[in-house]
């Protein structure tokens, strides 16, 4: 326990172990983590100009990976079946396209689909299937 003791008086250990508390007793998330460490980085490399780089090696939260609801063939043969007109045609492109759209996004005129802010945070242009 660290309680009111400054932070120039701090050992390794005792930051280690803040951090770690972080993830065991807090269960924070991995960035949460990152950024209490960055925090204590700063604090004793530009404040206190006391190099903890090497000095600590907290437990580290691990990230839980994000995995993406996809839909079987029979599953979208059934959702696509139930549909009709303007909602089966958006669908369509929606799954054909593998975008997330909005209505402004498609131009069926010139036949291409505007991604905004995609991958790298780029806007870019691709085609429109023409079977959908």
């Amino acid at each position: 326990m660290v309680g009111k003791t400054h932070p120039r008086e701090l050992e390794a250990k005792d930051i280690e172990f803040f951090l770690s508390h972080l993830v065991n007793d807090g269960n924070v998330s991995a960035s949460t983590q990152r950024q209490a460490l960055n925090a204590l980085v700063f604090l004793y490399d530009k404040v206190l100009d006391i190099s903890l780089e090497d000095k600590i090696a907290p437990s580290r939260a691990k990230r839980q990976p994000c995995l993406p609801t996809v839909l079987t063939f029979v599953e979208v043969g059934l959702l696509l079946a139930e549909l009709k007109n303007t909602h089966l045609l958006m669908v369509k492109l929606l799954y054909s396209a593998g975008l997330r759209l909005r209505i402004q996004d498609i131009d069926f005129g010139q036949g291409r689909v505007y991604v905004r802010a995609g991958k790298g945070g780029k806007d870019r242009v691709t085609f429109l299937p023409k079977d959908i």
